[in-house]
């Protein structure tokens, strides 16, 4: 999962030199939170709807210029970086969205809506879906051998997930809708243990 396949390429920028109340009206004009600017492509700095509050005085937006405000130096992400990476990101830094820059020229944005819209599609979330809970049997190959037990018994893996670690893990897996009880009475024969199922 690249970030050049989820941010959104027609970006909505300003030039330093304008005035608060312009990046304001940017905003509300395209509903977006966040605000790159630039200087023929280059990517100067960011301008967040948070950093306006604090400029809301009619006299003072009509003063300030976008380059006194922003911030310099925001944290970015590359074209080809990941989205693990780019959540990761976002989540150390607590910010809500990043300019994805390729060789200091601004390509893109990526917000916490497109990373989050990213995950809901890749995981199946939204689709009709069955999900287990199985805690695997401690052998090599356990997993490979359940994954066959899903395809073998008629299931559709949409995703797979982990929670805890070495034999304490438990395997989350999401499948197309369908009949779990032969998948769970195979499981379970070749010594898996289902801890939930959801049909």
């Amino acid at each position: 999962m690249l970030v050049k396949n989820w941010m959104v390429k027609k970006v909505v920028s300003i030039p330093k030199n304008c005035h608060i109340v312009e990046a304001q009206t940017l905003m509300k004009k395209f509903s977006i939170r966040h605000l790159p600017v630039v200087e023929d492509r280059n990517l100067l700095g960011m301008i967040t709807e948070s950093d306006l509050r604090q400029f809301m005085i009619p006299s003072l937006m009509e003063e300030v210029r976008v380059d006194q405000v922003m911030v310099k130096n925001p944290v970015t992400i590359r074209p080809d970086d990941s989205l693990e990476e780019a959540a990761r990101l976002i989540y150390r830094y607590k910010i809500g969205g990043l300019p994805v820059v390729d060789k200091g020229k601004l390509v893109g944005i990526l917000t916490t809506p497109d990373i989050l819209a990213a995950f809901i599609q890749i995981m199946g979330v939204l689709e009709a879906s069955s999900r287990l809970e199985i805690h695997l049997a401690d052998r090599p190959k356990a997993f490979e051998e359940a994954s066959g037990i899903i395809q073998k018994k008629g299931g559709e893996i949409i995703s797979v997930g982990m929670l805890g670690k070495g034999t304490k893990k438990t395997h989350l897996f999401r499948l197309k809708r369908v009949p779990l009880d032969p998948i769970i009475q195979a499981m379970e024969k070749l010594g898996h243990r289902v801890i939930s199922s959801i049909e």
